[in-house]
């Protein structure tokens, strides 16, 4: 429930008030400052609550963002201010103080906007939205009420709330072949009552629909999942705008929207493996291949931005060159589409899966996504060696966090904290990956079942320890977690090819799928102010350096049938206490009122 107080002389012939109620505010009306307080009081303190002038003029959607928009605690636009429970108590020291000043007269002025500005006084933030061509304002006289009544007529804002409705940076496939036609259907879901979080799990179920027409192995299957694995896309994009123009945004929505997509895309290289395997075709290597440079592509965007959202004086002559060329059309749209985002990516999967065979359209997804993260981490690469930035304590917090280091790393992190502070500033990336480097090189150069993978694990232990003994804040610390990441997911994909058994590559594609969930979930969580996974969480699957010895003990110990057995036991292992955590933590997240979110997403 959602209470608006009107404040001031009502005007003859106005519409806000029934403008309000179609948002679904119950109205109040205030005679003066004195009744508006008491108003506010007798209102529940777990509701929402506004303060719109009475002669307010403006278009229904300049309302909807200014008194709706759930992510906000404060908010406002001209003659309306709003509170969710988190900033009552703002908006209640500041009309306490108004009415004092006031003493508790007719209103003249907008009490709205005074209020606003006592807010503004106290330093306190309050969400203002980019109303662009819609109107809202508070006329002063009637020449002036005439005049904002005719900008409301001369702007359609049902045009303007579609527009607003697509995402203003996205790929070029999606852009011109999917948004234009898919906001009329966000459109139409919103009309019939529908949620992005029911559109979102459509777009999860018809991407295993895919899934399993992929993995018939037919030319017929091939097709289907071709077109059911654009239509998934086309409700992928649908639930984000669905939830911008209705203004849906909710924490659990913008989990859901976040793996879904990762589960759509990893259910789908699955299939297509199966698929190719009854035509006789092995291409587990390649399916776990693509899913490993995906998810490490991920990894570089997360710690990239994490390292630098927050960073002080952070300017870059790499930076501004990017920030020029985006200002020539064709640059920008080329760069967005050689980087290979999602829609452009999903869009070659579907041809090629439709056109042509699974080990085509891995070796083409294999190649693009490497071009691609060439391009894009070389030029990250460039802006951090040139950028002059100061990285914060929590932006070396997140790092670390993403490092997912399990007790083994932490402990010898804390025992070479002290020897750590005399290496050199890029030490902690450059033993993160020579440790990497080390433990996978040797797994694939020895023969399966030897000894020596496991030595080159416990040199990862050690090298892991070393590169966070001390807050990563270096220039190109924000490398480390993905090459913690290629380290333990090449690990087990080497090993498992070595192992040459049937069922070997399927069980290790599991277990990193797991992994990778775990490790999309740590990111989302620090992206929503949530922090990291529970230490319990980490230490239970033990951290990347301890599933990284494990995977070689296991090698060395057992048989190649005995390894693949176990692989499959450590990945349900590992998939039931991170997913029911995972769970857990969401729908408590919720329930419990956690500030709502709306990721917009990674174009990748």
């Amino acid at each position: 429930m959602s209470t608006a107080i009107l404040t001031g002389q009502p005007v003859p012939g106005s519409s806000i008030e029934a403008d309000l109620r179609s948002l679904g505010f119950d109205l109040r009306i205030a005679t003066d400052a004195a009744e508006a307080e008491t108003l506010l009081a007798e209102v529940p303190g777990d509701e929402r609550v506004a303060l719109v002038d009475a002669r307010f003029v403006g278009h229904v959607h300049a309302l909807r963002l200014g008194l709706t928009d759930p992510r906000f605690p404060l908010a406002a636009i001209p003659g309306a201010v709003t509170a969710q429970p988190a900033g009552r108590q703002a908006l209640t020291r500041a009309m306490a103080r108004e009415n004092s000043a006031g003493g508790g007269t007719t209103l003249v002025d907008s009490l709205a906007d005074r209020i606003l500005s006592a807010l503004g006084t106290d330093g306190t933030d309050v969400h203002r939205p980019e109303l662009g061509s819609l109107v809202a304002a508070v006329p002063a006289d009637p020449q002036a009420r005439n005049e904002a009544r005719q900008a409301v007529a001369d702007v359609d804002d049902e045009a303007v709330r579609l527009k607003s409705a697509v995402k203003s940076r996205d790929g070029f496939f999606t852009t011109y072949c999917i948004s234009p036609y898919s906001r009329y259907i966000a459109r139409w879901c919103a009309r019939r009552g529908l949620t992005p979080n029911q559109v979102t799990t459509a777009s999860l179920l018809t991407a295993l629909i895919a899934a399993a027409c992929a993995a018939t192995g037919t030319r017929g299957g091939f097709v289907a999942a071709g077109v059911l694995l654009i239509a998934s896309f086309v409700l992928d994009c649908t639930d984000g705008q669905l939830a911008r123009y209705s203004l849906q945004y909710s924490t659990l929505g913008a989990w859901l929207d976040a793996t879904f997509d990762r589960a759509k895309e990893y259910a789908y290289y699955a299939g297509l493996a199966l698929g190719a395997a009854r035509g006789g075709d092995d291409v587990w290597a390649l399916a776990l291949g693509a899913m490993v440079l995906q998810t490490c592509r991920h990894v570089v965007d997360f710690s990239f931005n994490e390292a630098n959202h927050d960073a002080t004086a952070n300017t870059s002559p790499t930076a501004a060159l990017s920030d020029k060329l985006d200002s020539v059309g064709w640059t920008v749209w080329v760069r967005r589409m050689i980087v290979l985002p999602i829609g452009e990516r999903w869009a070659m999967i579907a041809v090629l899966t439709a056109a042509t065979t699974p080990r085509i359209t891995f070796y083409a997804l294999l190649i693009g996504c490497a071009f691609a993260a060439t391009y894009t981490t070389a030029g990250r690469v460039l802006r951090s060696l040139t950028r002059r930035a100061r990285r914060t304590d929590r932006a070396a917090g997140a790092l670390a966090d993403l490092a997912d280091n399990g007790p083994l790393a932490q402990g010898l992190a804390e025992a070479l904290k002290r020897a750590a502070r005399k290496l050199p500033g890029f030490t902690a990336p450059v033993v993160a990956l020579l440790g990497g480097l080390a433990v996978v090189l040797t797994a694939a150069l020895t023969d399966f079942g030897g000894p020596w993978p496991i030595v080159a694990a416990l040199a990862y232990v050690l090298t892991s320890g070393l590169a966070v003994a001390r807050p990563l804040k270096g220039a190109l610390d924000w490398l480390v977690p993905p090459f913690l990441r290629a380290a333990e997911y090449g690990t087990v994909l080497v090993l498992a090819a070595k192992a040459d058994v049937h069922g070997a590559l399927p069980a290790a594609f599991g277990l990193v799928a797991a992994v990778a969930y775990h490790h999309y979930d740590t990111v989302y969580r620090i992206r929503g102010d949530a922090g990291a996974p529970p230490a319990w969480l980490v230490r239970s699957i033990g951290g990347h350096e301890g599933r990284t010895l494990l995977v070689t003990v296991l090698a060395a110990l057992l048989t190649a049938s005995q390894f693949t057995v176990a692989l499959t036991a450590l990945a349900v292992a590992v998939a039931l206490v991170v997913l029911v955590e995972s769970i857990r933590f969401w729908v408590a997240a919720h329930q419990g009122g956690a500030p709502a979110v709306h990721d917009e997403g990674e174009t990748a």
